[in-house]
């Protein structure tokens, strides 16, 4: 059997993806994680799971709710901006749902239709153009397949196989994302932001979920990722921020885009979408409104142009590029350190808070 559609990835893109195509399509959605079922082979997504209001806007727009059941606490409502470069320390006001990103990616692919074939626990390995059909090499951890595929379409993030293979790769534009989990049994009124070039030009963040307190931040690729977290590790310990010995660690690649060259959305045959598009705020690395977004706009260009969806999508998608080249924009005032300590001193947008009353 030769399916119209293969999907790489159910993530947010993926699963939009496959939730708004046409019945008319046979399509197949790949990934390794079982995100059909709570037990199996589950490889954890590394992020800090907030769900920003860009993204909450495009659900809304997708006339999604997002269930109760996803949530994670605690629910709090401002940022604490640390910069360690210039040491200011401001407030600012944030309206992010704190999630689970497991039960938020499961929740999306529960949504897709029975119609559409669900391969989950099954490690893309490669795959062969063969003309008029792509033969994807698959492992389900027992054996080894093919799938075969007219369109094949990368949704698998920053690390895409798809991507690395088809299309130009420019350096510095991946960096490495750490993150690691400390239990906790306070409550962190606030998420915390980190900028501190000894550490990365990007930036580090401190999330609580539920009785667990994330401590990640994305690091150049082309720098020793793990000495790098190790110091900031150090640097949060002494500050008071995080305590005890790390109980997991997860890792990924971000793909950090400077201009337009670092957007590839495909070929006539590949398409790619979300991240591994390179569909991702480079000020924030907020990448799940830019999913949602690729994702429809691709089915959207399928259902209305068949196979010759390309160009189409690639025209579609301009808006999100526009958008993006505000937000480098924006990145050039948070991360210059001058333009930050300006800012940040003003006390623009900032709000008063008492730490006395966070503990009373």
């Amino acid at each position: 059997m030769i399916y119209d559609i293969a999907i790489l990835g159910a993530g947010p893109a993926g699963a939009t993806l496959a939730r708004l195509i046409h019945n008319g399509w046979r399509v197949i959605v790949i990934d390794q994680r079982n995100l059909g079922e709570t037990a199996g082979f589950i490889k954890e997504k590394c992020c800090g799971g907030l769900l920003a209001p860009d993204a909450q806007k495009v659900l809304a727009e997708q006339g999604l709710g997002v269930p109760g059941e996803i949530m994670s606490g605690p629910q709090t409502f401002s940022v604490k901006s640390v910069d360690l470069d210039n040491g200011i320390t401001r407030y600012y006001q944030r309206h992010y749902l704190n999630i689970d990103r497991e039960k938020f990616d499961r929740w999306l692919v529960s949504l897709v239709p029975g119609a559409v074939e669900k391969r989950f626990g099954c490690i893309f390995k490669d795959f062969e153009d063969c003309g008029d059909h792509f033969d994807i090499h698959v492992h389900n951890g027992l054996n080894e397949g093919i799938i075969k595929a007219r369109v094949l379409v990368g949704a698998d993030g920053a690390g895409s196989r798809i991507r690395r293979k088809y299309f130009p790769w420019r350096e510095g534009t991946e960096y490495i994302s750490i993150q690691e989990s400390y239990e906790t049994n306070d409550v962190l009124p606030h998420y915390v932001s980190v900028f501190d070039k000894s550490t990365t030009d990007f930036y580090s963040w401190i999330i609580q979920k539920n009785n667990h307190l994330l401590l990640g931040s994305a690091i150049p690729g082309n720098e020793d990722a793990v000495a790098k977290f190790s110091s900031l590790r150090l640097r949060m310990r002494e500050l008071g921020y995080i305590s005890g010995d790390p109980v997991k660690r997860t890792g990924t690649f971000v793909i950090r885009p400077r201009s337009g060259k670092d957007i590839f959305t495909g070929s006539e045959r590949i398409a790619l979408a979300g991240e591994a598009a390179g569909f991702i705020s480079p000020s924030s690395a907020e990448g799940i409104s830019y999913a949602l977004r690729s994702g429809a706009m691709l089915a959207e260009c399928i259902n209305k142009f068949g196979t010759g969806f390309s160009k189409h999508y690639k025209k579609r998608t301009g808006v999100l590029r526009v958008n993006l080249a505000g937000k480098n924009i924006k990145a050039m005032a948070m991360y210059g350190r001058l333009a930050r300590k300006l800012i940040m001193k003003s006390g623009i947008l900032s709000m008063n808070v008492n730490p006395r009353r966070l503990h009373e």
